[in-house]
């Protein structure tokens, strides 16, 4: 079926609301933006781009509870992958990749040399990763002509550790580029802040570009000014959400002060809810998601599981006070189901936001990764990723068994998805084969 314009002239170069004191909002994707078939922008006839996101949880998983038992498409979803029901098309379950660079000679320890060689495909230096990781890689490449070049966005502040245990992007040689943690920085930094008093929640940012609204809105046809509507109170809604977060949420504590007790779901959400706002609004092409730290000793109330952190329940020693060791493995399993639901919930929001003929969703890549195959043994080879999103033609409800390493598959979505033209990754020989069409 066709995709038709709700208005016969189109919407032109114009991406955003703005006023004259810094306010800026991102439209939507509305339909006059495009052309009639709905797969490339009006005014520019240009094909509408691609994104790129790579989300990371720390420690790793419990293979039995997360590896599907069968390959090909009648893969059954295994306790921890269950929150992906309602995805199965839109996803790519990848098991058996090697991270080889992991068990290069060197400093620090295991979750340092996993997670530098996880992210850049090069060895821990002793203070970071020794060259860029791969989605700065992307976005060096297909950035520039974005407001961001990309975003880096994370969710558990807890700081345990060394730099590459608190970051997952790295600009180049031990050039951390920090996740924001806060979603009023990250809010302010997406829509402005310039005035007081929505800096204090006193007022909606939304009152800025009131008037430049309304003008827009003589423009366009019925269904245009109907997504406008909704856009704007999607982004009310979660600038409410954001004042009613008790003040201590507004800062980063230090460990000891128990930092990490805090409400993480509902960060999470609200900075999914967030990114999908900038990449449905053309902000940013590229950005990571750190929900939770590499060898992160985050606790879990809303698990009812405090009794330890989530290092002591990686591992069948017993170290969880309370917990034998499968005891603490059936935790890892739910800690691990939490992660994969907070992954779907993105996927949820970026696949209701249509975009000309598709959704974003399907014009988007994502790679869910850790930094650990299995999380006791600190495995760094027959790692698992999740691989979810349209862009580059990814092959979906369907588990593979890989014998290729992690940059093969980065290479792939860089190149297949992204368009990035990446001529090599450390730690890659090739573009994983199996994976996108």
């Amino acid at each position: 079926m066709a995709f038709v314009q709700t208005k016969d002239r189109s919407l032109g170069r114009r991406y955003f609301l703005r006023n004259l004191g810094g306010v800026t909002i991102g439209l939507p994707p509305l339909a006059a933006m495009f052309n009639a078939n709905g797969n490339a922008y009006a005014a520019t006839k240009a094909e509408i781009p691609t994104r790129f996101v790579l989300w990371f949880n720390g420690n790793g998983v419990v293979e039995k509870y997360w590896i599907p038992a069968e390959t090909g498409s009648g893969f059954t979803l295994t306790p921890c992958l269950a929150p992906l029901a309602p995805f199965r098309d839109d996803i790519h379950v990848i098991t058996g990749l090697d991270n080889p660079a992991a068990r290069l000679p060197g400093p620090g320890n295991d979750h340092h040399r996993s997670m530098a060689a996880l992210m850049s495909g090069t060895q821990f230096t002793g203070r970071g990763s020794g060259g860029p990781s791969i989605d700065q890689a992307i976005a060096s490449r297909v950035g520039g002509d974005s407001r961001f070049r990309s975003l880096q966005i994370g969710v558990s502040q807890e700081s345990f550790g060394e730099s590459i245990q608190r970051n997952m992007s790295w600009a180049g040689y031990d050039r951390s580029l920090p996740p924001e943690m806060l979603p009023n920085k990250l809010f302010d930094r997406l829509f402005g802040a310039r005035d007081a008093g929505w800096i204090n929640r006193k007022k909606s940012v939304l009152d800025a570009v009131r008037e430049d609204a309304a003008g827009l809105k003589k423009a366009l046809g019925k269904e245009d000014t109907t997504r406008l509507d909704e856009h704007l109170a999607s982004i009310r809604d979660v600038e409410k959400a954001i004042a009613s977060l008790p003040p201590n949420y507004r800062r980063i504590d230090p460990p000891e002060a128990e930092g990490d007790m805090k409400d993480w779901p509902r960060i999470a959400k609200l900075q999914s809810d967030l990114l999908a706002h900038a990449f449905a609004s053309r902000q940013t092409r590229v950005a990571s998601y750190m929900l939770t730290k590499c060898q992160g000793l985050s606790r879990f109330p809303w698990l009812g599981y405090t009794a330890a952190r989530h290092h002591d329940y990686t591992h069948r020693d017993g170290k969880a006070p309370g917990y034998d060791g499968p005891d603490g493995q059936r935790v890892m399993r739910d800690i691990c189901r939490w992660h994969v639901e907070e992954f779907a919930y993105l996927l949820g929001k970026l696949k209701s936001i249509r975009e000309g003929d598709a959704s974003v969703l399907d014009r988007t890549s994502l790679l869910f990764v850790h930094e650990h195959a299995e999380a006791n043994d600190h495995k760094n080879n027959g790692y698992s990723i999740i691989a979810a999103g349209h862009a580059g033609g990814l092959k979906t409800n369907t588990h593979t068994r890989s014998t290729g390493t992690v940059s093969d598959l980065y290479l792939a979505a860089a190149n297949k998805a992204m368009g990035a033209g990446l001529k090599t990754f450390p730690s890659a020989s090739r573009e994983l084969p199996e994976i996108f069409a």
